[in-house]
């Protein structure tokens, strides 16, 4: 038995639209939530147009000329418009009857690459029971006939399974969103022995451990501690028929721990630092889980993901604006001081998922109406765009009195001195023995 994907049926609609657009084939993603019963897709978006495409159509069509980096870096940049619980399910083509035959192995080719370019961003590891299964969904834009076939991420011999895939009304209406705040105030320290511009280096190191933490955390969902096996909306009413009662919202607070491991022995380590990059403020996270009996881990999991992917898409989002404007050799000269861009919720029509998406403090409204457009093929206006949170801050600190060279021959010429004066204590303590040795035998003597 394949996996059963359940489809929000404006997707149909869309793919649909698409189809009759097509020259010679289209290309997108497919998002939506994976669970251990079946999968979920809330959303299929189409790979933005590049402006040498349209001199490409005018050669034979081909499927060789498919640009798979253009198509990872969207399937990278969309995933960071996703909250959590959500992700990139797989890849779809829409191609004409001629291309149908080469059309599975491109998209196999595709789905391994998407999930390359996505697993290096992660600060998490997949659970081991996770689902690692991406589909693949091929359609003709002549006859209309839908092909889903899944592939095995995690395997890069797999082969292809066949899925079936179903369309519903209203799939999201009746999700459990989650929301919480995490104050952030993140300590990293940078090396003396790291280049001093390498800070996107040392920054997604900290934030490494700081994930760590969050993994260890306890998450009280309404104010309790519940039992992770267990079904997260146990005790509450059920919805029948088509009935839309709406997203539930759970509210979240999160316990970090204050010290980490099962060990109550640690080791402490000194290193010589040039500087440190604090990262201060109050994060809103948020995720949304299907409605089919969800455990409690599977929500905990969700939003934890969620946490650590905002605060390591902000910072990834400024050093890229740093890059852009200020270029990628700019040596830091002084202490700076950043403003890390901020989170952004916008409803979804059709579904009760919000999107997300961040915003500098100058960024226009009509920017980020153009970036919804683009990356997610969805308008957006500009009214239901609600800003989450206050101001995160980057404060990047140099060490005013860094170790020169002159400053570290003073330290060796002081090392070797207090060494000289303990090895002078030792010849005359060596000394005073030796005499009390020969007084004492001359005292016998006589």
């Amino acid at each position: 038995m394949g996996r059963t994907y359940l489809v929000e049926e404006s997707i149909g609609q869309y793919l649909t639209e698409l189809s009759t657009k097509v020259k010679p084939y289209v290309t997108g993603l497919l998002i939506g939530q994976c669970s251990p019963q079946r999968d979920y897709v809330i959303r299929a978006v189409r790979t933005p147009p590049k402006e040498q495409q349209q001199e490409e159509s005018l050669g034979p069509p081909k499927l060789a000329s498919l640009d798979e980096e253009w198509i990872t870096t969207h399937a990278s940049q969309v995933s960071r418009m996703l909250p959590g619980g959500l992700l990139v399910l797989g890849v779809f083509m829409i191609a004409t009857p001629e291309l149908a035959k080469d059309g599975q192995n491109a998209l196999r080719k595709l789905i391994f690459s998407v999930e390359k370019s996505l697993s290096k961003r992660r600060l998490w590891k997949p659970a081991e029971e996770e689902v690692s299964d991406r589909a693949a969904l091929q359609i003709c834009s002549a006859t209309k006939k839908v092909v889903c076939r899944t592939y095995d991420v995690q395997d890069p011999k797999s082969s292809a399974k066949p899925a079936d895939w179903k369309y519903q009304s209203a799939l999201t209406a009746s999700w459990v969103a989650l929301g919480c705040t995490v104050n952030v105030n993140i300590h990293i320290p940078l090396l003396a022995t790291s280049p001093n511009h390498d800070l996107e280096k040392n920054t997604k190191n900290g934030l490494n451990r700081w994930s760590k933490q969050i993994e260890d955390s306890v998450f009280l969902i309404n104010g309790q501690v519940k039992d992770e096996d267990t079904e997260l909306l146990e005790g509450q009413k059920k919805f029948r028929g088509n009935t839309q009662p709406g997203t539930q919202f759970s509210d979240v607070k999160v316990l970090t721990q204050l010290c980490q491991g099962a060990s109550p022995r640690s080791t402490a380590t000194v290193q010589v630092c040039s500087g440190s990059i604090n990262l201060r403020g109050a994060v809103k996270c948020r995720a949304y889980i299907h409605s089919n009996k969800p455990k409690v881990k599977e929500a905990i999991q969700a939003l934890k993901r969620d946490i650590i992917n905002t605060l390591s898409d902000r910072c990834e989002i400024l050093f890229e604006d740093l890059i852009l404007n200020e270029g990628p050799q700019k040596k830091n000269v002084g202490r700076e001081y950043h403003v890390l861009p901020q989170r952004l919720f916008v409803p979804v029509a059709g579904s009760s998922v919000m999107l997300s998406d961040y915003k500098f403090g100058e960024e226009a409204a009509g920017e980020i109406q153009e970036r919804f457009v683009e990356m997610l093929d969805q308008p957006v206006q500009a009214e239901d765009m609600h800003i989450a949170e206050d101001i995160s801050t980057v404060d990047i600190c140099p060490v005013t009195d860094s170790p020169s060279d002159t400053q570290q021959t003073q330290l060796t010429k002081a090392t070797l001195l207090l060494k000289l004066q303990q090895n002078m204590g030792l010849v005359v303590a060596a000394a005073v023995a030796v005499l009390a040795s020969i007084f004492s035998f001359n005292y016998f003597s006589d």
